[in-house]
């Protein structure tokens, strides 16, 4: 069994490539830190390939694929990501290309060329980090809140497909509240509610994922907060969400 964890340096990428170790799997790990990723597979009692991308260029996008599609990938998780706090219109625009480059781009390419792939064998599973902004709009945070959206609608519309074509390759949204990571730090912010733990989160993630399931909700508290967002009107959910972002922006 192998995998490929794209985002692996740090926080939840990392986390699941130690999950998945325990589970037996070798890995392919992805990030823009070459020693971090050494640092990881020298941690891990499994095999290991460390490919230092920056995932931001399309051209690294394909060359990952490229690189790596002969190894009979098992597992994609599509991790890597960013999110920038502020008002859009004081937010900086080529910050935010980038983010959309990496959020949405490189997920939707390398879903859609490992699927490819996937679906010939009739097997596989495909992981995408998403978030529960993947279900909001989010004022002071809002291209980070955009790029889930993009993500997470794409990988429920792909679910169906495979379900409705009968095809034993699952994939899956993660869409997590906050989770203590390195993110507050890059999107220069802070959460204003109790992080939840990047390891059980992951460990969550994989279970679930291996399962079948379409969205995973790690928490009764996100899930409680979902589902309730469901009934309120947008004019009062745009409302609560900013005050919660402007709380976080420091």
């Amino acid at each position: 069994m192998k995998a490929l964890i794209t985002g692996a340096s740090s926080g939840l990428g990392r986390d699941m490539a130690r999950v998945l170790a325990r589970k037996g799997y070798s890995l392919i790990i992805v990030a823009r830190r070459k020693e971090r990723l050494e640092a990881l597979s020298r941690e891990l009692k499994t095999p290991v390939r460390v490919i230092e991308l920056d995932l931001s260029q399309e051209e690294n996008v394909f060359k990952l694929y490229e690189m790596v599609k002969e190894e009979n990938i098992d597992f994609l998780i599509n991790n890597a990501g960013f999110g920038l706090f502020g008002e859009f219109r004081k937010t900086d625009l080529a910050t935010e290309l980038k983010m959309v480059d990496v959020n949405i781009k490189a997920y939707h390419i390398l879903t859609k060329l490992f699927l490819q792939d996937m679906l010939k064998k009739n097997k596989g599973y495909i992981l995408n980090v998403c978030s529960s902004a993947g279900f909001m709009a989010g004022p002071r945070l809002s291209t980070y809140y955009a790029t889930k959206n993009y993500v997470t609608k794409l990988t429920m519309a792909i679910n169906e497909e495979l379900r409705q074509a009968k095809s034993k390759v699952q994939i899956s949204a993660l869409c997590p509240g906050p989770v203590a990571t390195e993110f507050n730090k890059v999107a220069h912010g802070t959460f204003s509610i109790r992080e939840a733990n990047s390891y059980k989160v992951a460990e969550y993630a994989i279970a679930k994922t291996l399962k079948g399931k379409m969205l995973i909700v790690p928490t009764l508290l996100m899930k409680i907060t979902l589902f309730m967002n469901r009934f309120a009107p947008y004019r009062l959910s745009l409302f609560i969400a900013s005050n919660i972002q402007k709380r976080k922006m420091r």
